[in-house]
């Protein structure tokens, strides 16, 4: 992934010398277990414990000749160990060192992935927290529908988010999975007990039925929960951009001092992470498809995995982290504006409140649903036509005027009766982040 998209600690868990610091790991572990069955020497393996280094640009130096990485890798560490590195990768096929290690790569991704999604999760709970009775226009088919509230929106995030983090540690927690079976599994160099003890040691479980790798079902799977998870950021990004618009102005992004917008046009304050998100979510979604395609390789296997996954295991992790990062930076810092809300909601011209006159000449006015819509429609048209009140043209609409007292008419356009269970909803986010104890007097909790 090119620099702009890495972030320092997602980064150096995929930097060529880890990756083979992984793969020493597994070497030296499977050493100590063949020792411990007297297999190697106690003193070779206290050498080899001892000296043996990764060297990443001479392993570059020998697969130039080998054209084979993992002959390079074993080669340049039995250098650096001595005459004792001939016990180096003792009974084991390249399979089993490359997908045992990349597991232990993929596992330290994923943890650092739901560290991420933790931390947005915190965000938007304690923003929705703070508007849950910011009111604003719902929009369906970006029209206005009911009032809803900015707080309420929040807390829908946060619970996708939490749906997204719950697929992605299955998906991780189904990857921490190895093999040391051998070159079609059939344990025909180390026996199941190595395998299990080393792996146990790793903190990895068995692949109950491998053939030459761990089968790529398992990479399908969390390179999907990644776009899916993706995807909701997408969601999130495009609805702060639909809300950025000029004419809607009810959020902005955070825009910091000598921060500019456009070479052009100084006035201008785009949505810029947000665009990015969305930009970032559809290559996420081609990297799903990559791995999906991964999975059918053929006999026992073959190698069409192997390229395709050095550029998407670590670029989809990459993206992900540097997104989520974004999101929470974005939703900590998102400039809300309360004002431009009750705005809308009044440039609406109470036409949102038609279900309710509905309902109202349906319960007490007598009228079929039928009746009592034809009767509604025809006012909200011509109020979005002549752009006067709805609740202005029903007071002189006789069908609705005999049957609706005014006081009755005005209590459909009372909009906090939109709102009523609104903090029933939110006090659900307790279930993500438990709602501190409210303040007491004296300061005191």
């Amino acid at each position: 992934m090119i620099r702009r998209y890495t972030l320092p600690e997602m980064g150096s868990i995929w930097e060529e010398s880890a990756r083979f610091e992984h793969m020493l790991r597994v070497e030296l572990a499977v050493a100590r277990a063949l020792s411990a069955r007297g297999r190697i020497p106690a003193d070779a393996l206290a050498v080899m414990a001892a000296r043996a280094r990764v060297d990443v640009a001479r392993i570059a130096e020998i697969e130039r000749t080998t054209d084979h990485d993992v002959i390079a890798f074993v080669s340049q560490v039995a250098e650096s160990i001595g005459p004792e590195g001939r016990y180096l990768h003792l009974g084991l096929t390249s399979s089993d060192v490359l997908d045992t290690a990349l597991a232990l790569q993929l596992g330290a991704a994923g943890d650092l992935l739901l560290r991420d999604a933790d931390r947005l999760i915190e965000v938007l709970v304690t923003r929705a927290r703070e508007h849950a009775a910011t009111p604003m226009m719902g929009r369906t088919h970006s029209v206005h529908a009911e009032p809803t509230t900015f707080g309420l929106k929040l807390a829908g995030w946060a619970f996708e988010v939490d749906r997204g983090r719950r697929r992605l540690v299955a998906a991780v927690d189904e990857i921490g999975t190895g093999k040391l079976s051998g070159p079609v599994g059939t344990y025909s160099h180390l026996g199941p007990d190595v395998e299990a003890e080393v792996l146990g040691a790793l903190g990895l479980r068995v692949d109950p039925v491998s053939t030459q790798i761990v089968q790529r079902d398992r990479h399908a799977a969390l390179l999907a929960a990644i776009a899916i998870l993706g995807g909701s950021l997408e969601r999130f990004a495009t609805e702060i951009r639909n809300l950025a618009h000029t004419e809607i102005g009810e959020v902005m992004e955070p825009f910091r001092a000598g921060q500019k917008g456009s070479s052009a046009m100084p006035h201008k304050r785009n949505p810029i992470v947000s665009e990015r998100i969305a930009g970032i979510a559809r290559v996420l979604r081609g990297y799903a498809q990559a791995a999906m395609e991964d999975q059918a390789l053929w006999h026992e296997r073959d190698i069409s995995h192997s390229s395709a996954e050095r550029v998407i295991l670590p670029d989809a992790t990459i993206l992900l982290d540097y997104a989520l990062q974004k999101m929470t930076a974005l939703v900590e810092g998102l400039v809300v504006r309360p004002e431009r809300m009750r705005e809308n909601i009044e440039r609406g011209l109470g036409l949102h409140a038609s279900s309710r006159v509905l309902d109202a000449l349906v319960d007490h006015g007598g009228l079929s649903r039928e009746e009592a819509y034809a009767v509604v429609q025809r006012a909200a048209l011509a109020a979005a036509d002549e752009r006067r009140p709805l609740r202005d043209l029903l007071a002189l609409e006789p069908a609705a005027a005999s049957r609706l007292s005014l006081a009755d008419l005005d209590a459909c356009f009372d909009d906090t009766r939109h709102l009523v269970h609104v903090a029933a909803i939110i006090a659900r986010l307790d279930d993500l982040v438990p709602n501190p104890a409210p303040a007491v007097p004296g300061g005191t909790r």
